[in-house]
């Protein structure tokens, strides 16, 4: 289904219909760009590729930049087009949604700092169990991406259950860190990996609100 409230088989697209389309495309540019930082981060992080930081700030700056114009847009759109209820919850949700794919691109960026000061460290027994976390608050956001694209509430509803997995991840995770005992040398790997759960987690919030946003978007209902 394309990213639109209106159907138009014969009639030609309004103006307003037109700039609801370049919306979404710039939307889910903008998600394209959060996904292939976090990809980074990851490899930052669980591969040492720290070439990938570089990166992940070149893409940030790109990043920020769709966030303000896609926020500025929705604004123009809200006072010269005067659109009805169902394009107001339209832009209302993405308004929101964007400010989730910044957040998620921000922890990005602070996922690839903690990978550098992690760089000189032992990798601790843990890491795969963080990878996987990872890996998972990855899918989410992939899937939430994927029922933006076709409008799928059901698909958006379901990013929700599989934020479940990472809250388990987190909370395991940091119950170990937190009796862990005879630490040997520095503590600041412990400290580093603590916040990188942290992240992490809210990571995988940020794209169950972006499931649950297409859900309101489709249904007009919350929750």
């Amino acid at each position: 289904m394309p990213l639109s409230t209106h159907t138009h088989d014969i009639t030609p697209p309004t103006q307003l219909e037109r700039a609801l389309k370049e919306l979404d495309q710039e939307v889910l540019r903008m998600g394209t760009l959060v996904e292939q930082s976090f990809r980074l981060s990851h490899q930052a992080l669980f591969a040492r590729n720290l070439d990938a930081i570089a990166q992940i700030d070149a893409i940030e700056k790109q990043i920020d930049i769709y966030y303000r114009q896609i926020e500025l847009d929705c604004a123009k759109i809200i006072t010269l087009q005067r659109p009805v209820a169902l394009d107001l919850r339209l832009l209302n949700a993405f308004m929101q949604l964007v400010r989730d794919l910044e957040r998620i691109g921000d922890y990005s960026q602070d996922l690839a700092e903690l990978a550098m000061k992690l760089a000189p460290y032992s990798p601790h027994p843990c890491l795969p169990d963080i990878e996987e976390m990872s890996h998972n608050a990855q899918m989410m956001l992939a899937a939430s991406l994927v029922a933006l694209t076709e409008l799928d509430a059901t698909a958006g509803r379901r990013v929700k259950v599989m934020d479940d997995l990472v809250d388990d991840a987190y909370d395991r995770l940091y119950q170990t860190f937190a009796e862990a005992k005879d630490i040997k040398g520095s503590i600041e790997p412990i400290l580093l990996m603590v916040l990188t759960i942290r992240h992490l987690e809210r990571m995988a919030d940020h794209a169950t609100n972006i499931g649950q946003r297409v859900a309101y978007i489709v249904t007009g209902q919350r929750g």
